[in-house]
């Protein structure tokens, strides 16, 4: 599996603790940005990660901005992926359980290392369960 992770300046710290995680469990990932703590716009890395999502560059996403509430709406923009912002590791599993949610988001201002931790385990434990969840989930990728 294939990571694409990217945040914010608010979420550059976080990040940090993110891709020792990945690399700490053996994930596949990408940085893609940014790489310091000067001020960027979460739109262009939201936009970044959920690209190389839908083009197949990656299987999964993760991103992460002051709240996760910005860089997940930027990243919705971009057809075929679902970005999930997460506050806490029942949301995380539902996320992928319900929705098949392929970004994970989440607030660096809400989250330290430890319930980063239990919501990127959460994350990657759960599976999409289909069923007539995937009624609902092709809704939302054909609708209007």
């Amino acid at each position: 599996m294939k990571i694409a992770v990217g945040s914010d300046h608010a979420g550059v710290e976080l990040k940090k603790f993110v891709l020792s995680w990945l690399e700490k469990h053996c994930y596949d990932f990408e940085d893609m940005g940014p790489y310091s703590a000067e001020s960027v716009d979460y739109p262009d890395y939201g936009h970044k990660v959920a690209e190389a999502v839908a083009r197949g560059d990656f299987d999964q996403g993760i991103l992460m901005c002051g709240t996760g509430i910005g860089i997940s709406i930027a990243a919705n923009k971009v057809k075929g992926v679902r970005a999930a912002n997460v506050c806490n590791p029942e949301y995380a599993a539902l996320a992928r359980q319900h929705n098949d949610a392929n970004v994970l988001a989440f607030g660096a201002r809400f989250n330290d290392d430890s319930s980063a931790a239990k919501i990127l385990e959460s994350w990657f434990a759960s599976e999409f369960e289909g069923g007539r969840h995937q009624r609902r989930v092709d809704k939302i990728e054909f609708c209007c």
